[in-house]
């Protein structure tokens, strides 16, 4: 649950599922200067991907910018063994996108937040919308615009670094080992799912402008595999605005670098030009 700060103003909350709540921003006028009044079903709404073990007071910093703009969110937690078990992860996102297409969401415009090992559960949903692209074209083109924060990309060994670092910062280094080991054990049940996660991702069914927030020394994400996949995307046509830092944290950027952050953000989300309120941030 997001802090009580945020919930008090105009927030209300609904558990969904174990790891999946909708905030509701009631607060919000249904219409802008130079927008009709926006009802129900045409409501932006925010899907929230946040990193490993964050902690509701931080997550809450970023969904406020969100409902500063009359956003609703919906957040979709991860756990570790969706990581750890790909199959786990599979399911999770089938789960959110009938999620989105059920009649409460399906007519209502996306956008997505996803922050650090977040981009790879999004990519478990872009998995199941590659296989069945007719089923979920109506879905990848209601997003509207896509957000990546530190996004663990590169090697393997960053992905066993983000688990030590995450799940048991403590025995880092022990984790990291450990960790390397289990994906080569069980090589078919996770490596090979990483790779076809990953396949996906790169070549991603939404044609919606991204933004990418990113720095040279983050040890779960390679700068030089970020900006491969940058120009990947910008050569396939897409509309990619990148913000890289020389010095910052990973998933920390906002708190390092508030002005730039923000306002890179803000800059995004009206060039989308979906908010129904003018953003305040």
């Amino acid at each position: 649950m997001l802090a009580r700060a945020a919930i008090s103003r105009g927030i209300t909350a609904q558990r969904l599922s174990k790891n999946i709540t909708l905030y509701l921003n009631e607060s919000a006028s249904p219409a802008s200067e130079n927008q009709t009044p926006a009802s129900a079903q045409n409501k932006p709404l925010l899907l929230m991907l946040p990193w490993l073990g964050s902690r509701p007071q931080a997550v809450s910093k970023y969904c406020e910018i969100y409902f500063r703009s009359g956003f609703d969110v919906l957040m979709v937690e991860s756990e570790v063994k969706e990581f750890l078990w790909p199959r786990l992860g599979l399911e999770n996102g089938a789960r959110v996108l009938e999620l989105l297409q059920n009649e409460r969401f399906v007519t209502r415009p996306l956008l997505v937040h996803a922050f650090s090992v977040g981009g790879y559960t999004f990519a478990q949903l872009l998995v199941h919308v590659s296989r069945d692209s007719q089923k979920y074209q109506a879905l990848t083109q209601r997003i509207k615009g896509h957000v990546y924060d530190s996004l663990v990309v590169g090697s393997l060994e960053k992905m066993a670094i983000g688990l030590g670092k995450t799940v048991f910062p403590q025995w880092e280094s022990l984790v990291k080992q450990a960790s390397l080991l289990y994906f080569e054990v069980f090589k078919r049940q996770t490596v090979d799912y990483f790779n076809i996660s990953i396949d996906a991702f790169w070549n991603t069914p939404i044609a919606a402008p991204a933004l990418f927030f990113f720095c040279e020394n983050d040890p779960m994400s390679d700068p030089r595999a970020m900006e491969e996949l940058i120009d990947f995307w910008q050569k396939r046509g897409m509309d990619v605005t990148a913000k890289k830092w020389e010095d910052s944290t990973h998933a920390g950027h906002m708190k390092r670098h508030p002005q730039e952050y923000l306002a890179t953000l803000e800059t995004f989300l009206h060039s989308l030009n979906i908010t129904p309120l003018k953003a305040k941030m």
